[in-house]
């Protein structure tokens, strides 16, 4: 692995797992010393994850960790309603009885990490990527993979909604009930049907973060 490679792998895991959050500044030198490299790679790998979307240069500001607004977020839920189900759907007409037997085990695992949100998203990745695989679309395999990438850029994991670690949970074993039963109809129904929740459950998140922020306000105007 290249070093410009190595320094792309790491930021794109810090701005996952919300050590770089959006809006926040990045400057090339600090990254630099932080990765214990020279600056070119980490220029290089700047300019990939500028080119994805997932860094841009602000006004006055410098580089910074890409936000999305609500627009970009419905946006970005539709495609992976598109892609997802479309992956379900090819997963239940392709896939092998290990890979089924993979997807049970990861449904396990998940099963016993509902009570830890961040393990739960961790297990979360792993499952659709797993249907991601199955699908066994090479062009299908890099559009969500670009998608997921997209994805770390709305920040904390729905997870820590109330409910929403079982209602995801029971969502993925409708999934894999459609892909062992070879139905691709109800498997594709099954994905879109939880990609759904998960944009209702986003969109719930963000409305109780920004409520959240907003009386914090208010309580440093008033104490």
């Amino acid at each position: 692995m290249s070093r410009a490679e190595h320094a792309y792998q790491r930021l794109l895991q810090a701005i996952i797992d919300g050590s770089l959050k959006p809006g926040g500044r990045i400057l090339e030198v600090d990254l630099a010393n932080w990765l214990g490299i020279s600056r070119t790679p980490v220029r290089e790998a700047l300019k990939r994850l500028e080119s994805e979307g997932l860094i841009c240069n602000a006004p006055r500001r410098g580089m910074v960790i890409a936000q999305l607004d609500i627009q970009a977020i419905m946006e970005l839920y539709q495609m992976r309603e598109v892609l997802e189900g479309t992956a379900a759907r090819l997963a239940a007409q392709q896939c092998s009885e290990a890979e089924v037997y993979n997807l049970r085990e990861l449904l396990s695992q998940e099963q016993q990490s509902q009570h830890h949100a961040a393990d739960q998203a961790v297990k979360n990745r792993a499952f659709h990527n797993a249907i991601y695989l199955a699908a066994h679309n090479r062009y299908l395999l890099k559009s969500l993979n670009s998608l997921r990438d997209a994805m770390a850029l709305l920040g904390p994991t729905t997870y820590m909604l109330d409910s929403r670690a079982q209602t995801a949970l029971s969502e993925h074993a409708a999934i894999v009930d459609a892909i062992e039963n070879r139905d691709p109809t109800a498997a594709e129904s099954a994905a879109r049907k939880h990609i759904r929740a998960a944009q209702m459950a986003r969109i719930r998140l963000g409305r109780e973060q920004s409520n959240a922020c907003s009386t914090t306000s208010r309580d440093k105007v008033t104490g």
